[in-house]
């Protein structure tokens, strides 16, 4: 059967026609992702090794990631991911400096239909569809894990009170609040337990250096434990525990949460008892999650990251392992 000549030009239309789309679709397809990350600050070594894992699995995943440091300002993330809206990123994922505060901004990215992805830190809203997922720790399993190491230390320590004072991260930020409520419910199983100072030093050495200083000089002589809610905070408390003439990890016990290469350093060095694990190589995890998100593949609304507990006894076994 022969084809009319114009017959054969409408095919030849038809295939270009077809060919072009193909293309189209896939330039779209080989369009790299982009997502908008919010991070709280640099406030401590686990927060530099979170960024760092972050910027690396974007660049492995050929993600376009737009960073931004809020600096522990929650105003400074919310200009941020409204700057994200106005970018038209694919996906936004933030990690809050406090639990409160995010509704308004959250409706603003779901009116625009921009997925949000909360990593290491969560959110107190009234609508959980304004997240798709939570990457991270659990925070009060860590507060946990931390008083279940102080019971069974309690009982080789002579009888009577065990004072404890704490070092609390940054105020409503839901790493302090967790980590606060889960010792607490333990540390009950023992009412010889008690904690007789608790302020904030802010997740940072200088700070956790400065609040140990005051509690060393109202109570020093009654002080037996510190429970400091990041390794930071322990490190500058460690450093405060020598200057007023004590042995930390000895006249003063030290229990902290991160497990950064600095907590392993002081364990080694009999300065502090115990790190709990809380891991920050959280970038991997992001970067494959996003995907998902956006190609409207569905994702558990909670993922947390698996995680041990270090007493010192094992620090230097663990130190040549610790990427963070």
């Amino acid at each position: 059967m022969k084809m009319t000549r114009r017959a054969l030009l409408g095919a030849a239309i038809t295939i270009g026609f077809a060919a072009a789309a193909g293309h189209t679709s896939l330039a779209l397809a080989d369009k790299p992702l982009t997502i908008g990350f919010s991070q709280v600050g640099a406030e401590s070594e686990w927060r530099t090794a979170n960024t760092v894992s972050i910027k690396d699995a974007a660049k492995q995943a050929g993600v376009n990631l737009k960073f931004a440091d809020a600096q522990q300002k929650q105003e400074n993330q919310v200009k941020a991911i409204r700057s994200f809206i106005a970018q038209k990123v694919d996906v936004i994922a933030f990690s809050p400096v406090v639990e409160s505060g995010w509704d308004t901004v959250l409706r603003e990215a779901k009116a625009a239909k921009i997925p949000v992805i909360l990593t290491d830190r969560a959110v107190n809203v009234s609508d959980k569809s304004l997240y798709v997922t939570f990457i991270g720790s659990d925070f009060v399993e860590e507060g946990r894990r931390a008083a279940r190491w102080l019971l069974e230390r309690a009982k080789t320590l002579p009888a009577g009170d065990i004072n404890i004072v704490e070092l609390q991260g940054t105020v409503g930020s839901a790493p302090a609040i967790d980590r606060k409520s889960g010792f607490e419910q333990e540390i009950k199983a023992n009412p010889n337990l008690k904690i007789i100072r608790s302020q904030t030093g802010d997740f940072t050495r200088a700070k956790g250096k400065e609040v140990m200083e005051a509690f060393l000089k109202a109570d020093g002589k009654k002080i037996n434990v510190l429970y400091a809610h990041n390794d930071d905070m322990a490190i500058g408390a460690i450093q405060a525990i020598e200057e007023a003439g004590l042995k930390p990890g000895k006249d003063i016990l030290v229990i902290s949460i991160d497990g950064v290469k600095g907590a392993f350093e002081a364990m080694m060095a009999g300065k502090l008892n115990v790190t709990v694990e809380c891991s920050p190589l959280l970038g991997p995890q992001l970067m494959s999650i996003a995907r998902d998100v956006k190609a409207g593949k569905p994702v558990p609304k909670r993922i947390t990251t698996e995680e041990g507990v270090f007493p010192a006894e094992v620090a230097a076994k663990e130190f040549p392992n610790r990427k963070y």
